[in-house]
């Protein structure tokens, strides 16, 4: 499990998470190129998961029931302004080339989607982190049923973002 000294941009948020995931990858892309290709991902794969979360939403009872907006992105389009919307998520907090906090509150839970750089060198690492706190037992119900898909997800957003975010720039 991830340590405050392994992510202190998100110190305040991991000691209330229920879920804390992370996921690495490497790249030749500034952090803005690489939120631009990670969430201007509109693959056809990804649309169908959320297409098949769609019934489960309603039966759940859950917010945010339809399809987010298909979005192309450029990395000029990525805010670091706190209350500002990026894809269906809202800037939380971020600091230029760094780091970018995005968050999604639904009925039964919220979301946060960190996007953390190491920018040391031409090639960078990036941090892909997801942190999940339960509002309701809906919530734990929704997130367990996703959570293998929720892997795919991300790691696909992570290969999106290396190499659409290189020919978005």
């Amino acid at each position: 499990m991830p340590t405050y000294a392994d992510l202190p941009e998100l110190a305040d948020l991991l000691p209330s998470a229920d879920v804390i995931d992370v996921k690495t990858v490497t790249g030749p892309v500034s952090l803005r190129e690489f939120v631009a290709g990670a969430l201007g991902n509109s693959s056809a794969a990804g649309r169908f998961l959320f297409a098949l979360r769609v019934p489960v939403a309603k039966l759940l009872g859950l917010g945010m029931a339809g399809m987010p907006p298909k979005t192309k992105l450029t990395p000029e389009d990525v805010s670091f302004t706190p209350g500002d919307h990026l894809s269906f998520f809202t800037v939380d907090r971020g600091e230029e080339e760094h780091y970018l906090l995005l968050k999604v509150t639904d009925n039964h839970l919220i979301g946060y989607l960190a996007i953390i750089v190491d920018d040391s060198g031409p090639i960078r690492a990036f941090k892909a982190v997801t942190l999940v706190n339960y509002l309701r037992p809906a919530g734990r119900f929704y997130y367990n049923l996703i959570r293998p898909f929720h892997h795919l997800v991300i790691r696909a957003m992570c290969h999106a973002g290396v190499t659409r975010g290189r020919r978005a720039s």
